[in-house]
């Protein structure tokens, strides 16, 4: 068995601050395994489309596949849940065996960035195990799959605000204040025109039609919760400034506009959806895109465990680990839930066509429920800054 090349702190020390390729030549450590686990995830994510575009005709030959309710359609959907489900298992063992870890050089260390021959086995039998269980209990993992992608949504959504706070206090420094003024100032700018031209496209693209109610609510109201935001972050009491508001407002148009491209091809306020109906090259490099930008992702918000920390530890210790073991691989195994939803559209009793990727009215809905959930969450952190502030002057002035 392999346990891992042992490194000491100074080495730690040179492969922390060294290059990608420093990182991978001086063996196991917790920065190439980060790696070598996001490549596994997007091995699963391509094997799951694998079995949901090409492998029905594989999969008919299995004897555990022909009690499948909806006929031979959905061995498409059940092959992408199965391979879910041993991503999930692998991710998820890991996760019950690294949380806790604090020390390098400790042995729950060593396992998660070394025993990659014992964990190539492991993630084989978890791989395999799946299609020897009954659609009855892929059916009821589907269902809650639905609740643990939920869980990588919220997780993703959280880390994503918290990225846009840090950078907007980076800029508010004293020290960087003046100097990056008129940088925030363009970088604003920027984003709130990109804003604005991302809702005149999709007034243009989705509503065709006075009669496409559905869409214009959804693009007006995106419009109105991006001034919502503004307004409450340019309150006296708070005075955030442009920036937050400007950033949060490109995140809520993206989630509107990938929320409106999530409806049916056959809808016709969705014509961007009829055009790209057939399969091109077009239609191929976009799903592509979309695979990666999952994984990637899932990578980044696997690696951010700070934004989850109730309390910050200022005195960062040497052989303290690198980021979070326990919540990277909980990140991933919710991220595992998360892409088998976007490959059968939220909806585990149909199929799919190929090369699509998160289509249908549960799709579209959960877009919507998320960026509502983005405003929110920013929001209720905003104003609870400002209760702060409230209760500090009431507080200095008794």
């Amino acid at each position: 068995m392999e346990t891992g090349t042992s490194i000491d702190n100074t080495g730690y020390e040179g492969i922390k601050n060294g290059s990608w390729f420093i990182q991978f030549r001086n063996g196991c450590n917790p920065w190439m395994a980060r790696y070598v686990y996001g490549l596994i995830f997007l091995l699963a994510n391509l094997l799951a489309w694998a079995l949901r575009d090409y492998g029905r005709g594989a999969l008919t030959e299995m004897r555990k596949f022909k009690n499948c309710k909806e006929g031979g359609d959905c061995l498409g959907t059940e092959g992408v849940l199965r391979v879910s489900f041993g991503c999930f298992l692998f991710y998820f063992i890991m996760f019950l065996s690294t949380v806790g870890t604090s020390k390098t050089h400790s042995s729950r260390d060593k396992w998660h960035s070394g025993w990659w021959f014992a964990k190539l086995f492991m993630l084989l039998g978890l791989t395999i195990f799946p299609f020897l269980l009954p659609s009855s209990i892929i059916q009821f993992y589907g269902e809650i799959a639905h609740f643990g992608a939920g869980v990588f949504l919220l997780i993703q959504l959280i880390s994503i605000i918290s990225f846009i706070t840090w950078l907007n206090e980076c800029f508010q420094a004293q020290k960087d204040a003046e100097r990056c003024h008129v940088h925030v100032m363009l970088l604003a700018t920027t984003a709130y025109t990109v804003c604005i031209l991302g809702v005149i496209l999709m007034y243009i693209w989705y509503v065709p039609e006075p009669s496409c109610l559905l869409n214009i609510f959804f693009i007006t109201w995106t419009l109105f919760l991006i001034q919502l935001m503004t307004s409450i972050s340019l309150h006296p009491k708070i005075n955030a400034g442009f920036l937050t508001p400007a950033l949060m407002g490109l995140y809520v148009v993206f989630i509107c506009w990938c929320a409106i491209r999530s409806e049916p091809v056959g809808e016709t306020c969705n014509r961007k959806a009829e055009g790209s109906s057939r399969t091109d090259w077009l239609t191929i490099i976009s799903f592509v895109v979309a695979l990666l930008a999952m994984v990637i992702a899932t990578f980044s918000t696997g690696v951010d465990s700070q934004c989850f920390q109730f309390r910050k530890d200022e005195n960062h210790e040497e052989d303290a680990i690198p980021y979070g073991y326990g919540f990277f691989h909980f990140v991933f195994a919710t991220g595992a839930m998360y892409f088998a939803m976007l490959l059968v559209g939220w909806n585990i009793h149909h199929s799919m066509k190929k090369w699509t990727i998160d289509v249908g009215w549960t799709s579209t809905w959960v877009r919507i429920v998320n960026e509502w959930l983005a405003v929110g969450i920013y929001s209720k952190l905003t104003i609870k800054t400002l209760y702060y502030l409230f209760l500090i002057q009431f507080v200095m002035f008794e």
